[in-house]
């Protein structure tokens, strides 16, 4: 009898460490389940679409479908607090774009701390934005301009998508470059900003290559400058600020993946590791390319940009007196 106890026991004692063992190793096994993607912007535009391209290609290397969701609003301060918000398991990834540094300058109330919220996952895209002009202002380069709005202080116009958004402080970055004179116009929208350049309701605007490469090839507005150091693949004969003499002018727009702060290292290794292996496939490589530059999609990467990108803009927003609302 007491041998058959023991016996039992032992079984009993060695079912209990396998199932255990079994639990733990179903545990650690990520990702287990469907990952989401928060994109907190409307669906449909630049970001949302390239997310879905990466995303999808991301979740077929994990084993595990990847979910975009939208949640627009605030200028991308509501889905950005939700992912804020999410448990720091890798689960939940936040889609940012250059206003997501820019608001932590701009906004007085955030919902959230960038820096101590989110740690950088990795680079989707990098891309530049194009200086285009209405024809009547009669320039062709970026010295043409930079002279004329000298000379005209206060008349010239440009698009922007708002107080503090890359479009409006890209501008800015240019008057304190140059000692321009431009005069910002807030719209809700791409669409209405460029019909209102398009129709001379407004002077010039700084927009992406796909917004505008069908309106300089007809002619209805003029490509004067990239605003990165060099001149984009997409738009090879559209000179940069920096060859035409503003030393140094560089405003890149990116758009990039954020995890939770405290989110396991391994767990974020192995997110990584996808991103990196997605950017290289064909199919996504082609879509980025179309408007910006593919980039590398290491952590590291997007941690060496982010250290310059905070004090940058916290600077550029001081200097341009935007107070925080």
């Amino acid at each position: 009898m007491n041998t058959l106890r023991r016996t039992l026991t032992a079984l009993f004692s060695t079912s209990m460490v396998a199932a255990s063992c079994w639990t733990d190793a179903l545990a650690n096994e990520f990702p287990s389940k469907p990952i989401r993607v928060i994109v907190p912007y409307a669906a449909g535009g630049a970001g949302d679409t390239l997310t879905r391209t990466v995303s999808k290609r991301m979740g077929e290397i994990l084993g595990q479908p990847i979910i975009v969701e939208n949640k627009p609003g605030g200028g991308g301060v509501i889905g950005t607090a939700e992912g804020a918000k999410a448990q720091a398991d890798g689960y939940t990834i936040t889609f940012v774009a250059v206003p997501f540094i820019i608001t932590q300058s701009v906004v007085a109330k955030l919902p959230y701390d960038g820096p101590k919220d989110f740690m950088p996952l990795g680079l989707l895209q990098l891309a530049p934005l194009v200086l285009v002009v209405h024809p009547s202002l009669n320039v062709r380069t970026p010295a043409e301009f930079i002279r004329l709005a000298k000379s005209r202080p206060g008349q010239i116009t440009y698009a922007t998508s708002g107080t503090g958004s890359i479009t409006h402080m890209t501008g800015e970055m240019l008057e304190q470059a140059t000692g321009a004179d431009i005069v910002p116009i807030p719209y809700q929208g791409g669409g209405q900003s460029i019909r209102d350049l398009i129709g001379g309701q407004v002077n010039a605007a700084f927009l992406s290559p796909i917004e505008v490469n069908q309106h300089i090839a007809s002619g209805k507005i003029i490509g004067i400058a990239s605003s990165t150091l060099r001149r984009p693949a997409s738009m090879p004969n559209i000179p940069t600020f920096a060859e035409s003499g503003v030393d140094g002018f560089d405003v890149t727009g990116w758009f990039a993946f954020l995890l939770r702060n405290g989110t396991p290292a391994d767990r974020v290794a192995k997110l990584s590791d996808a991103l990196q292996r997605a950017l290289q496939t064909p199919e996504v490589r082609r879509i980025v390319a179309q408007t910006g530059e593919v980039p590398e999609g290491t952590t590291q990467e997007i941690n060496d940009l982010f250290a310059r990108e905070y004090p940058r803009w916290s600077r550029a927003v001081k200097a341009a007196n935007i107070k925080p609302e």
